[in-house]
């Protein structure tokens, strides 16, 4: 069992926002392009096979997750791709990678001593 003041330290709802955002092949694409640096919201649409609304709602889910931020150039909406969520998602998997992979370890050293 992971000890749940360990736990604490990831917030369930926020890394829900997170594992949500990212679930959804056209919010990774656009975060995949936001990490070559900022863009307009036409920018992001453009490649995409759907309308600049559908777009603004991925946005918007990317944004409610903390991932994305907005400013304004006039009547221009430049977004902003922010790191701190991923980061926490990528701890929150490294730390239950390595305690599942300390659990197999220990099976397989049982299981090797059973062969013997």
């Amino acid at each position: 069992m992971v000890n749940s003041h360990i736990e604490s330290r990831w917030s369930a709802p926020a890394l829900d926002r997170i594992f949500h955002a990212v679930a959804d092949a056209t919010r990774r694409s656009i975060v995949a392009t936001l990490a070559t640096g900022d863009h307009t919201i036409g920018d992001l649409a453009r490649p995409l096979p759907m309308s600049l609304v559908a777009v603004s709602k991925h946005i918007t889910v990317l944004e409610r997750a903390g991932m994305l931020g907005r400013t304004r150039a006039g009547r221009t909406q430049v977004c902003t791709l922010l790191g701190q969520p991923l980061g926490d998602a990528s701890g929150w998997l490294e730390h239950h990678r390595l305690f599942w992979a300390a659990r197999v370890d220990s099976l397989e050293r049982y299981l090797d001593g059973e062969e013997r």
